[in-house]
């Protein structure tokens, strides 16, 4: 059983402007008190076929954690365009919101992105020359694919807490557009039948 559980993550400002920063408002809760803090970090994808154009856009700690519910917002920075190449920005890519624990990635949210033009005449006779600023950007919210990765949450001390390769190599595999079927680990889970509703009040400070 997982000592820490994501409960909703809600993606707030979508859709918007390609250029303009992500913003995710993440609530979770947490069975057992740890001693380190959770890592998030959020990656885009910028090419399904090479790896290397992958930008990882910010990357926070959050604690102290205790046992209850939390809820916080993510903001990340955009893409950076020049790290992108002109033909992959228009289009459908994918974008991983990950939590780790002292180095064990245990939770990730996949969203596909869809971007494009913000106007139909553009969208239907693409200008010769990108126009990044007329370029929308839309998270298919409502369609997340959520991966969960069985972690050791009180490692003794002198322990590796590095994942097995098996892992490692699901991670270089972001784009598949389905889920496993084979029923083994990871699990793919969907979050839209989880709403904050179900969060407790938060203590204030917190």
């Amino acid at each position: 059983m997982s000592a820490v559980n994501i409960t909703n993550v809600a993606v707030l400002d979508n859709p918007t402007a390609f250029l303009n920063p992500f913003q995710f408002e993440i609530s979770y809760e947490c069975l057992v008190p740890l001693d380190d803090d959770l890592e998030w970090k959020l990656t885009y994808v910028g090419s399904a076929e090479d790896e290397t154009y992958d930008q990882q856009l910010e990357s926070v700690l959050v604690g102290p954690v205790n046992v209850g519910t939390y809820r916080f917002v993510f903001q990340a920075d955009p893409p950076d365009p020049l790290k992108i190449r002109e033909q992959d920005i228009i289009g459908v890519t994918v974008l991983l919101l990950t939590c780790s624990y002292v180095g064990q990635e245990f939770m990730r949210v996949g969203y596909y992105v869809n971007n494009d033009y913000d106007e139909e005449q553009l969208r239907e006779e693409p200008p010769a020359k990108l126009l990044l600023d007329r370029v929308q950007r839309n998270i298919l919210a409502d369609k997340p694919r959520v991966t969960k990765f069985p972690i050791n949450f009180h490692p003794e001390p002198g322990t590796s807490t590095e994942q097995p390769q098996q892992d490692a190599e699901q991670q270089q595999q972001p784009t598949s557009p389905e889920p496993q079927t084979a029923p083994v680990e990871p699990q793919m889970v969907p979050l839209e039948n989880v709403t904050c509703d179900e969060i407790k009040p938060i203590a204030a400070g917190q």
